[in-house]
């Protein structure tokens, strides 16, 4: 099974520990963030991974030289001439996700032990052109789903923004948080690759774009899972914490 992980971001939130880094790296308890997402995808199946670099990207080259890949089979996507955001980032590295599987996307920053395996297989069995990990968290910017859990908008709880601005009243759906993580089908590629004129664009606004047009859904898992967005200090500090206590 194929999967990508976004690893070229510059990791601002992070500063100072990212002045010299790439945040890729940067240890969750004693071990970076991309060898804990890379094996959690192994355990899982997928043995095909695309990792995206831009910020020190050498580092994370070297990085995967010297620990042989992890047993898997990498692929790089180089963004650093350009740093292309999430939607840029999946269409450059379409020559390596397109075919007739899907593929699931990862966040490097986002810890947990959900089990990847059941959220792609959740996604193939609704013949979904994308699958949304998400859950009722509490934060400031939610999907907007419909009672069939189709993503149908997003809104802004701080500011009232929301989109599309044609949606009816956002308070007659659900709101919840993606968790940065996504299966995606390559039926996506025609239409994600004339969404927008420039090389740099957020998936998001992709999503919203299609989702009449295409079958864009949530995964909101009823079995117990821990997630973490460990892209910032203080949940990296809660991740660390939480690793402490669950070793084996």
């Amino acid at each position: 099974m194929k999967a990508m992980i976004f690893a070229a971001g510059l990791g601002t939130r992070l500063r100072p520990i990212t002045d010299t880094m790439p945040k890729a790296l940067v240890p969750v308890d004693g071990i970076p963030m991309l060898e804990r997402v890379i094996l959690h995808l192994k355990a899982f199946g997928f043995n095909k991974i695309v990792i995206n670099i831009h910020h020190f990207g050498q580092q994370i080259l070297d990085f995967l030289k010297a620990n042989e890949n992890f047993g898997v089979t990498i692929m790089i996507s180089d963004e650093r001439g350009e740093l292309l955001d999430t939607g840029g980032g999946i269409l450059k590295a379409r020559q390596f996700l397109d075919g007739n599987e899907p593929f699931l996307v990862h966040n490097v920053d986002i810890l947990t032990d959900l089990d990847l395996k059941s959220l792609y297989d959740y996604h193939m069995s609704q013949q979904a052109d994308a699958t949304l990990l998400t859950a009722e968290r509490t934060t400031s910017r939610y999907l907007l789903l419909d009672d069939k859990s189709r993503v149908c908008g997003w809104t802004n709880v701080k500011t009232g923004e929301v989109k599309p601005t044609e949606l009816p009243n956002p308070n007659l759906y659900k709101k919840e948080a993606f968790g940065g993580i996504h299966v995606i089908s390559p039926s996506v590629f025609p239409s994600l690759a004339t969404f927008s004129s420039e090389h740099k664009f957020s998936i998001i606004p992709y999503y919203l774009s299609v989702c009449l047009s295409l079958k864009i859904i949530s995964y909101d898992t009823a079995y117990a899972y821990h997630w973490f967005d460990i892209g910032k200090p203080e949940t990296l500090a809660k991740a660390d914490a939480w690793l402490q206590e669950n070793k084996k």
